[in-house]
């Protein structure tokens, strides 16, 4: 279906010929004629979801003048990384060319946006700064990977829904599937949403007409193809659905993901790592408040590098130039037990480490306890977003996790042959998961078999966390750690 094909008119004007040509299948089509208030455009992972997406909002610039809408995602970051590359590269590259649209970078005052020529603005944002869209006036509002947003921040959104442009209002979700119970497959099971759900049938780059799989189709579905659990049934199966047996049943992204800051100085710092090159090698950064609660700030999830070359990546995130620490040293750097890992990583970066306790079952009891409401009604273990230093390339094409909140939803207990559920996880997809166990478990494990009288234990809970976590680690022996 061509665009002159459409009659939306209302919002693809009448006007001259468009452009360029762009031919939305299925889903994708009943998307671009949808004019429901609410719609979520759902399917499997490549099936063109936000590119659809991405195409009905700049259509709807070019055709209805004085257009103000918004282009989201959860954060900033991951909306520049993923969601803006796809608009700039694939839909309105042509109309920054020709002066047609032009981007304006932001002001203290106004947030970035595409501007058109005929008084069309789409404004970008993440939902970790609300401040920038709060006070607009929207006709159009497009947020991608919905599924990361809160239902408090999709409600805000809806409230923005009262631009002055011809033409409906609209907000539109592109997600793939998620767990049963979450607020978007809710508010369409209630009929407060539509929910359009794309196949793989709906993307020409990777299905022809005749139902064949192009070249780039045949690669693609070969990496969905390998993919297993929860993530094969939602990515490549297009379901909503949960990971059965899954292990960490109180995680809930809603209570425990919350906006990136800067811990202050004065919590001190726990180092986890787990090593690998084929799988990721993890190293993740935490910090301790004074109520002894644990903040994830920053993560490295990196394949195919090795431990010295990450070592090397650890210093650029905690040094200047001139190799001066730039934010507090950690009191322990939790690791696997890999000798020789252990002994270069030292090394390299000048810091003793310890071995981690490595008893499975304790040390996810401890996690568990962490992640359910303490009396105050909040959880001991927070995660901040965009915690990422990088994202691995070879992770991304390969559609496996890429930290440690995406790790959690599918970390399941392993099963026999027979299909019996065993007490041990399932060893896939598990690093960022095994990281996080080993710093709980040197937080709250070890931490117990150090007390030896009631005294001891009633200092333990009254004293502060410096106190408790001890002291930033010093310079080591080359070679040499602490076993």
């Amino acid at each position: 279906m061509r665009l002159s094909d459409l009659d939306d008119r209302e919002e693809l004007g009448g006007g001259g010929p468009p452009r360029v040509v762009y031919e939305p299948r299925g889903a994708h089509r009943a998307l671009m004629l949808c004019r429901d208030t609410e719609v979520a455009a759902v399917g499997r992972a490549g099936s063109g979801k936000t590119l659809a997406a991405c195409w009905k909002l700049h259509l709807t610039a070019m055709k209805v003048p004085g257009l103000r809408a918004l282009m989201l995602r959860a954060t900033h970051v991951s909306l520049t990384a993923t969601t803006l590359v796809t608009f700039q590269r694939q839909v309105v590259a042509a109309s920054l060319t020709d002066g047609t649209v032009r981007w304006y970078g932001g002001s203290e005052k106004d947030p970035p946006a595409f501007r058109y020529a005929n008084g069309s603005e789409i404004l970008v944002a993440g939902g970790d700064r609300p401040e920038k869209f709060l006070s607009a006036e929207l006709d159009r509002i497009f947020v991608d990977e919905a599924v990361e947003i809160t239902l408090d921040l999709f409600e805000t959104l809806i409230s923005r829904l009262r631009g002055q442009a011809a033409t409906y209002q609209q907000i539109v979700l592109a997600t793939n599937p998620s767990h049963p119970q979450h607020w978007i497959k809710q508010r369409a099971d209630d009929g407060n949403l539509t929910m359009l759900t794309s196949t793989h049938r709906d993307n020409p780059a990777y299905v022809n007409l005749d139902g064949t799989y192009t070249d780039a189709g045949h690669a693609y579905m070969e990496k969905l193809d390998a993919l297993t659990g929860v993530r094969r049934q939602r990515l490549r199966d297009g379901r909503w659905t949960a990971a059965e047996g899954v292990i960490y049943e109180e995680w809930d992204p809603a209570v425990h993901m919350v906006d990136r800051f800067e811990p202050p100085a004065e919590w001190p710092r726990i180092w986890g790592v787990d090593f690998g090159y084929t799988n990721p090698f993890t190293v993740q950064w935490w910090a301790v408040d004074p109520d002894g609660r644990l903040w994830l700030y920053r993560e490295l999830y990196w394949t195919r590098r090795t431990v010295d070359q990450h070592a090397r990546d650890i210093l650029r995130q905690v040094t200047d130039g001139g190799g001066k620490w730039i934010e507090p040293k950690p009191t322990a750097v939790v690791c696997d037990h890999d000798a020789e890992g252990r002994a270069v990583l030292e090394r390299e970066l000048g810091l003793t480490t310890v071995p981690a306790r490595k008893q499975v079952g304790e040390g996810i009891q401890a996690v568990q306890a962490r992640m359910r409401q303490a009396g105050d009604g909040r959880p001991r273990l927070f995660l901040m977003r965009d915690t990422l230093v990088e994202r691995d390339p070879q992770l991304v094409e390969a559609r496996k996790p890429l930290c440690l909140a995406d790790e959690i939803p599918g970390y399941v207990w392993d099963k026999d042959r027979d299909g019996k559920v065993k007490e041990q996880p399932s060893k896939e997809d598990d690093h960022g998961c095994d990281t996080m166990r080993y710093v709980i478990a040197h937080v709250d494990l070890v931490a117990k078999t150090k007390v030896s009288s009631p005294a001891g234990r009633a200092a333990g809970r009254s004293g502060s966390a410096a106190g408790r976590y001890g002291r930033p680690l010093g310079g080591v022996t080359a070679g040499r750690s602490r076993r």
